[in-house]
């Protein structure tokens, strides 16, 4: 399936691999996505949108295992203190539902800050902009296409310590 964010990496010429997954609405998961795809859930990295105040959103994109430190965002993003975007905001902002957001052709491009393990892996995994299809590429190919967006693009550590989990 030809989604935004694949055409958006076909346009800056960036290999992928799409892979497509049932979805369960009900466990929406990324370490459940990540036992789907066949690949480790700390490779699988969930898009949050984030917010620190009105009309100040940046996304957070963190390993499937791991839990959003707000405090290290906020820091990162230069806000005064960040929190999760209200869920019925998610859609009207990004064009993209809960399970299926990507940085990549959002109705509006966004700081993003990754973390900073995304350089540990030789391929890691992003929503393809609809539920129940990956993207798996190479993290020098996902930040150089996040540059692309042409917002700031940040890897920092937004990992609360002790929240990893292991598949």
């Amino acid at each position: 399936m030809k989604t935004n964010g694949a055409r958006f990496l076909e346009s800056l010429g960036i290999s992928f691999e799409s892979r497509e997954y049932e979805v369960d609405p009900e466990d929406l998961a990324a370490t459940t996505v990540a036992r789907k795809i066949g690949i480790p859930a700390e490779q699988v990295f969930k898009t949050l949108l984030t917010t620190g105040g009105p009309g100040s959103f940046a996304f957070a994109v963190i390993p499937g295992n791991a839990e959003l430190d707000f405090k290290k965002l906020a820091r990162a993003a230069g806000m005064r203190r960040a929190e999760m975007a209200p869920l019925k905001d998610v859609q009207p902002l990004t064009g993209y539902i809960r399970g299926g957001v990507t940085i990549f052709g959002a109705k509006k491009a966004y700081p993003v800050f990754v973390d900073e393990t995304v350089i540990l892996f030789d391929v890691i995994s992003v929503s393809a902009g609809t539920r129940g299809t990956q993207l798996i590429l190479s993290p020098q190919d996902y930040l150089r296409a996040a540059a692309a967006l042409g917002e700031t693009v940040e890897t920092v550590d937004l990992v609360k310590a002790g929240t990893e989990t292991h598949a």
